[in-house]
Order: structure tokens, then C-alpha cells, then sequence
């Protein structure tokens, strides 16, 4: 069964998204006011009432956090630093 996702839900876990990476990218800059937003918004993210209507599952999770990854016209944004991380680390090893 496909996953759709709410406007507003996407919206907070693309704000979780953008907040984990401002942490990850500069931890001592704002860091307890970004810790502070990702409890936050993971509190929102778990009680929103999508979830309540669509039991919580594990694939549920990975297809929001590829929904908010996608942009508006479907092509994956640039949200991950994870991903940047991963593909600039693959470069440095075959150069």
C-alpha cells in the first residue's frame, strides 16, 4: 500500500531534516537551540495524527524521510548532508 503523506507532515520532517544537518554541519554554532528543535519537532513528527490513523511502521518512516527529501517536482533536493558526505568521501578514495 502506498504512502501519502500530509502537506504539514512532510513540512516538519523536512524542518527536522534542515535542523539535523545545521547540527551535524556546525556543532558548536547554536547547537543547544538545534538540539532543542529536533526534540521538538521528532515530538511532532511522532504524535501526528497520520500516525494514529496509519499504525507507525519502520517503512513508514523511510518513505516520510524520502518524501521530505524529494522536492516539489520529484527530484531528490539537497537536504541529506549525509548523502554530500557519502558522495564526496567516495570521490576522495578513487582520486
Amino acid at each position: 500500500m502506498p504512502f501519502r503523506f500530509p502537506a504539514d507532515l512532510i513540512s516538519l520532517k523536512r524542518q527536522q531534516i534542515r535542523a539535523y544537518n545545521q547540527l551535524a554541519l556546525r556543532p558548536t554554532v547554536a547547537a543547544a537551540e538545534l538540539r532543542r528543535e529536533l526534540i521538538r519537532l521528532s515530538c511532532l513528527i511522532s504524535s501526528h495524527p497520520y500516525w494514529a490513523e496509519r499504525c507507525w511502521s519502520t517503512a513508514g518512516r523511510i518513505e516520510l524521510f524520502r518524501a521530505a527529501e524529494s522536492g516539489p517536482d520529484g527530484r531528490v533536493g539537497a537536504l541529506s548532508a549525509r548523502a554530500a558526505n557519502r558522495t564526496s568521501r567516495r570521490r576522495r578514495r578513487s582520486a
